[in-house]
């Protein structure tokens, strides 16, 4: 194991600079996806906390008596048990949890950056992309009943719901989306693993 930057230079500098903009931005959203996640369960512990409360206890008591903020799994795992869900939306909030640590433990991963082929950059922000097609698609949802919870009187946004995934890869990836297009048709799907871009 050597050190993560030395004295070669990146064989694919350009490309290198596409795939790790892409994985900031992924990560953002995946910090915000569970950012919301937890901002929604303690809403819905207030709440509860708040009905079961003694009636004169004071603001400060309730958030004293909240739960510790919990990771993200089994804050996923306790806001679909508060909310009532199909099968398909747990489904999809799952590979999303799947998603976020793929983007969060390994969305930068390619190895050495001296040495790291076109070949195995693309295959790489392929997976990526995967990853950030899953986490947009379970933000969504959560997005969803967010804004349900801070505006019950309002309709829900159904043109930015329905574009949303398509923003998001458009944000992430922006050309490079192209250039992963043009790779996957000129490969052997078996080739490779890479994700079409959203519709």
């Amino acid at each position: 194991m050597t050190w993560s930057l030395g004295y070669l230079p990146p064989r694919e500098p350009d490309l290198l600079d596409a795939l790790f903009l892409a994985a900031g931005r992924s990560l953002h959203i995946a910090n915000a996806f569970e950012g919301k996640c937890r901002w929604m369960l303690r809403c819905i512990n207030l709440v509860e906390v708040h009905q079961n409360s003694d009636p004169v206890a004071t603001f400060e008591d309730l958030i004293a008596a909240l739960p510790a903020d919990k990771m993200l799994g089994p804050a996923l795992h306790q806001l679909t048990g508060h909310i009532s869900c199909l099968t398909e939306t747990v489904d999809v909030l799952r590979r999303a949890r799947k998603a976020r640590n793929f983007i969060a433990h390994e969305g930068a991963d390619v190895g050495d950056i001296s040495s790291a082929r076109a070949k195995h950059l693309l295959e790489h922000t392929g997976r990526l992309r995967s990853a950030v097609s899953d986490l947009a698609a379970g933000d969504n949802i959560i997005s969803q009943w967010g804004f349900h919870f801070e505006e019950p009187n309002c309709s829900l946004p159904r043109d930015l719901i329905d574009a949303y995934p398509a923003m998001i890869d458009e944000w992430v990836f922006g050309r490079l989306g192209n250039l992963l297009d043009e790779f996957a048709a000129s490969v052997p799907a078996e080739a490779v693993n890479l994700t079409q871009k959203p519709s």
